[in-house]
């Protein structure tokens, strides 16, 4: 069984984390940049759980997990350091239809998180299906090397026009015809060379191109 990819909005959603070691910080960590709603829970917790809380970013109830603590979640992170308590969850959020990731225990995931390279919206997710979360994050190095910022700001300035796009050309076909210009263009080469003002002007160019 293969996994089906895709990006989630976590943005309001209720994200639960069950531990509060290394392994919990860097899930909650990762969460923190999300705008989720994040709870942890745990009778102990690292110095940057306590420092978040104490900040409001995060919700840290210092006790054991209880049933009740899945009411209303969309999201669990299972981060003990006991196995057997760890697939207790797991079980209790299958049968709510809760998506689960144990963490370090691949067959009771639902999911997985990727290895990313991040470059303002655009977004490249590196999986192995959890067969070798070390391999992924070796080729996110290398990708990060050859994608650069440059290709996050393209990705930006596509989204603008594509708006612009849409409320000024009523006919599908031809937004089309100007969306693969502006793909097809050398606007990101330019960008990766610093010419802004021959950016601005291949932007024009390509905008008026429906009007051929």
């Amino acid at each position: 069984m293969h996994l089906f990819p895709i990006f989630v909005n976590l943005a309001g959603k209720s994200c639960l984390v069950i531990g509060g070691g290394q392994v919990a910080e860097r899930k909650v960590h990762d969460l923190l940049n999300y705008d989720a709603n994040i709870r942890v829970i745990s009778p102990e917790a690292g110095e940057n759980i306590r420092q978040w809380f104490s900040q409001g970013l995060i919700d840290w109830q210092a006790r054991e997990f209880i049933t009740s603590d899945l009411d209303h979640i969309f999201m669990v992170f299972v981060a003990t350091n006991d196995i057997v308590v760890n697939r207790g969850i797991v079980g209790q959020c299958r049968q709510r239809g809760i998506l689960v990731n144990a963490v370090d225990d691949p067959p009771n995931c639902d999911f997985y998180v990727p290895a990313v390279v991040r470059r303002n919206s655009l977004v490249v997710g590196i999986s192995t299906e959890g067969k070798s979360p070390m391999f992924a994050r070796k080729l996110r190095e290398q990708l990060e090397e050859l994608i650069g910022e440059e290709y996050g700001q393209f990705v930006d300035i596509l989204g603008k026009q594509r708006d612009y796009i849409k409320q000024v050309i009523p006919d599908i076909e031809k937004r089309k015809r100007v969306f693969q210009t502006l793909v097809d263009s050398d606007i990101l080469d330019l960008l990766k060379s610093g010419d802004g003002e021959r950016v601005k002007e291949r932007m024009e160019e390509c905008m008026s191109s429906w009007r051929d």
